[in-house]
């Protein structure tokens, strides 16, 4: 290996994939904006803010790498110290993450309706903010990177606390959809999707995480952790929008048609959904005899706005 593989080499790695991850923002994003949502003021205030704090952390990214590689290429004693980027990221990274943490907590007590639980994320998300906040900023005043050493504990207690959270935001998610399948199929396809994502999202935000408690903590000479800390926020502001425009699949689940032939009978049946958990309209045909009835649909009364059951 080279000399600054581990120094540049991973932290130009984390920042090639957060720019990945921002043009997963974004693209979501667009079709956040373009689709037609009921969202109240403060979901859409949410995703907004979001998008400009990944926007501008996405900006910094960029130029902690011109920094690096470009104004001090001549100069390897800037290596010994952390520029304003880095405890920018660690600020960033919390802000996004109880934004995340927390609408996320909303949907656990619609779901589950347990105060105490959610009562638990919340502290463990805010716990985790205030102490990556704390770490950020401390590290900004130390500058030296032979000096963090103090920061060891309030990194340690900053990406447990979030880690926690995120792990049990998953947990509940995951067994609580899991138990409001109704035996519809087509119901059920819409639960094992929100239940995939769930499980995934957590999952990777859990890893990267991780990754960057234990690069830090075991690699302190290296930039391995910055390969993790930057794009931590891109996955919990693509793990939001992935929640919300869940809905859009749903919506096209509720939007299909089904033709089936028995006995020499064509039947055909052609669902329509107005809005993604409305009442919908059903029109059944058989042979050259017309009957059309407006019921409510089965499935669609599982769907609520946020793209979770309403019934549980």
């Amino acid at each position: 290996m080279g000399a600054y593989d581990l120094v540049i080499g991973v932290l130009l790695l984390g920042l090639f994939f957060n720019t990945y991850l921002y043009g997963l923002v974004t693209y979501q994003f667009i079709v956040y904006r373009n689709t037609t949502f009921n969202d109240p003021f403060w979901i859409k205030s949410v995703v907004g803010a979001l998008f400009i704090l990944d926007t501008v952390h996405s900006a910094v990214a960029v130029y902690a790498g011109w920094e690096l590689c470009v104004t001090n290429y001549d100069n390897p004693a800037s290596l010994a110290v952390v520029s304003w980027t880095i405890p920018f990221t660690a600020v960033a990274t919390s802000c996004a993450a109880i934004v995340t943490q927390l609408f996320l907590g909303h949907r656990v007590l619609i779901l589950t309706k347990n105060k105490i639980l959610t009562g638990l994320i919340g502290l463990l998300s805010l716990l985790g903010f205030i102490f990556g906040v704390y770490a950020g900023i401390y590290s900004g005043i130390l500058r030296e990177v032979s000096k963090f050493a103090p920061l060891n504990p309030f990194v340690t207690c900053w990406l447990t606390f979030q880690t926690s959270a995120d792990l049990i935001i998953t947990f509940v998610l995951s067994f609580v959809l899991s138990r409001s399948k109704t035996g519809f199929r087509r119901t059920d396809t819409i639960l094992n999707r929100l239940i995939r994502g769930a499980v995934q999202t957590g999952l990777f935000v859990s890893i990267f995480a991780l990754g960057d408690l234990f690069s830090f903590l075991l690699h302190r000479n290296t930039n391995l952790y910055a390969m993790f800390a930057y794009p931590m926020g891109r996955i919990y502001t693509n793990t939001l929008l992935d929640t919300l425009n869940a809905r859009i699949a749903i919506k096209n689940m509720n939007n299909t048609t089904v033709e089936i032939s028995s006995e020499g009978n064509t039947f055909r049946m052609q669902n329509q959904s107005q809005t993604l958990a409305t009442t919908s309209v059903h029109s059944i045909q058989v042979q050259k005899e017309v009957v059309t009835d407006a019921v409510e649909d089965r499935d669609a009364k599982y769907a609520g706005d946020d793209g979770y059951p309403s019934r549980v």
